[in-house]
């Protein structure tokens, strides 16, 4: 990446440009003032998702699971390590389909857990089933463009 790219605040939803060689610097919101990056999967609902998946420039991995998966309980830690490894490179982020029905039923989510990589606001590949973060870190870096 050259030049300047989007990215969506987590916290606020405003949207920081930001040069592309300080993105592994820590950069913080222009508006609140807080980390873009945390380290950890960020939670999307209708509301913050299609921002989200729109405006930030650097491609977006969605774990859709559920309280009650005991699959999904399995991969979160190891989804949340894969954050620390992947970001700011990609973003990684959570639904609830639980809470968010709609958001799992537009997207066709037949089974949890499944990640889905975006890149460009469009969806590139899905896998469904838990993973290591290992697994994630290897699966995802493989389909970057």
């Amino acid at each position: 990446m050259s030049g300047s790219v989007h990215i969506v605040c987590p916290h606020c939803q405003s949207i920081n440009r930001v040069p592309a060689a300080k993105l592994n610097d820590q950069p913080n919101c222009g508006r609140c003032q807080r980390a873009l990056f945390t380290g950890e999967p960020i939670e999307l609902t209708a509301a913050t998702f299609p921002r989200q998946l729109e405006r930030s420039d650097i491609p977006l991995l969605i774990d859709f699971w559920a309280p009650w998966c005991g699959p999904c309980k399995m991969m979160a830690p190891q989804f949340q390590q894969a954050a620390r490894l992947l970001e700011p490179k990609i973003r990684l982020a959570k639904v609830n389909t639980e809470a968010e029905p709609h958001l799992a039923a537009q997207f066709g989510i037949r089974s949890i857990p499944t990640l889905v990589f975006f890149q460009g606001g469009r969806e590139v590949t899905r896998q469904a089933g838990a993973m290591g973060a290992q697994d994630i870190v290897r699966w995802v870096s493989a389909q970057l463009r």
